[in-house]
């Protein structure tokens, strides 16, 4: 098949355009400018089942040219983390995606979401969710990544309730996606590892992640596109739940005198909480402190088949790629 990836640049189109190609498929690539296809071409080869083709999320030229002569177009392209207007181009460009692909007559859109677009608006207690409940984009609380995430998967679902033609979509609904990297690129994707590895921090906090491998995340994504049952479904996968102080031990255990710096000790609570008062950064997780909230992926398993690895083994995979990409050196000498 001939499918789209949007974003090629980015840590999960690019081990989604590696299953891609596993499989045998024909691959489009969306880069916002043409000198990032060669770093993209050498980390993942191809040949000529790779190609290039710009197009800017923000921007609505060179979309009805990326995906003419699609069969699929997985969406995966997204603004990153912050604190800036992330909601308008995440939801402006997924409506680009949405009618340039409806409109070349592609059969399946399958977008990347988010866990948090599928959570209680405050995680202050516990329990797990599924696909059935959407985050409240209008709780102030939001931070603006995860307002992003939900409104823009929101525009994906109403645009396609007003349109009446062939396309579907699917919507995946990734948790903290850790795994190897494809190129030095992509390490603030896996920034959490890269601290530790580092003794960036001095300490574990009570926060626990739902950590997916992005090779799995991958693979979820291309199960999505190709199963019939998936049109028109929401998919959590977000993995298994690991508390920070038993990714530590994951390290040490797996790496060795490697990851010697890792922090062993595990931070109170209260500590946390007058650091946050210092680092913006903290505040937003404060109130996960200790809780163990979880998503179900049942539905992924039961219908595409899904079987995640534990995560034990993701952040192990992840921190020998930093150390192979000699990225944790060049932290330590700078």
């Amino acid at each position: 098949m001939k499918v789209l990836v949007t974003g090629a640049t980015g840590y999960v189109a690019g081990w989604v355009i590696v299953e891609l190609l596993r499989r045998g498929h024909e691959v489009r690539a969306t880069v916002r400018s043409l000198d990032k296809a060669n770093k993209v071409q050498e980390a993942i080869g191809g040949g000529k089942r790779l190609t290039f083709v710009v197009a800017d999320l923000t921007k609505d030229d060179g979309w009805d040219a990326a995906v003419a002569g699609m069969d699929y177009v997985l969406h995966v392209a997204s603004p990153l983390g912050g604190t800036g207007d992330l909601i308008t181009p995440a939801r402006d460009g997924t409506l680009r995606v949405l009618r340039a692909a409806t409109a070349a007559g592609v059969r399946r859109i399958v977008m990347t979401s988010a866990a948090n677009a599928a959570s209680p608006s405050s995680y202050a207690e516990e329990g797990v969710t599924d696909e059935t409940l959407w985050t409240d984009p209008d709780d102030p609380t939001l931070i603006p990544y995860r307002r992003s995430k939900t409104v823009a998967e929101k525009a994906a679902w109403d645009f396609m309730a007003g349109y009446d033609g062939p396309a579907e979509l699917t919507t995946i609904l990734p948790g903290a996606v850790l795994g190897p990297l494809l190129n030095s690129d992509n390490v603030g994707s896996v920034e959490i590892v890269r601290r530790m590895l580092t003794g960036a921090v001095p300490g574990t906090p009570r926060i626990g992640l739902e950590v997916v491998d992005v090779r799995d995340l991958a693979d979820l994504h291309v199960r999505a596109m190709t199963t019939p049952a998936a049109a028109g479904e929401r998919f959590l996968g977000t993995g298994e739940f690991i508390w920070m102080s038993e990714i530590a031990q994951a390290l040490r255990t797996g790496l060795g005198d490697a990851a010697r710096k890792v922090p062993t000790r595990r931070l109170p609570d209260f500590l946390v909480r007058v650091l946050a008062l210092f680092d913006p950064s903290l505040r937003a997780i404060t109130v996960s402190l200790g809780r163990r909230n979880r998503h179900s992926t049942a539905k992924a398993e039961r219908i595409l088949g899904w079987q995640p690895r534990p995560a034990a083994e993701t952040v192990v995979d992840c921190a020998r790629s930093l150390l192979a990409e000699g990225v944790t050196d060049k932290m330590a000498r700078s």
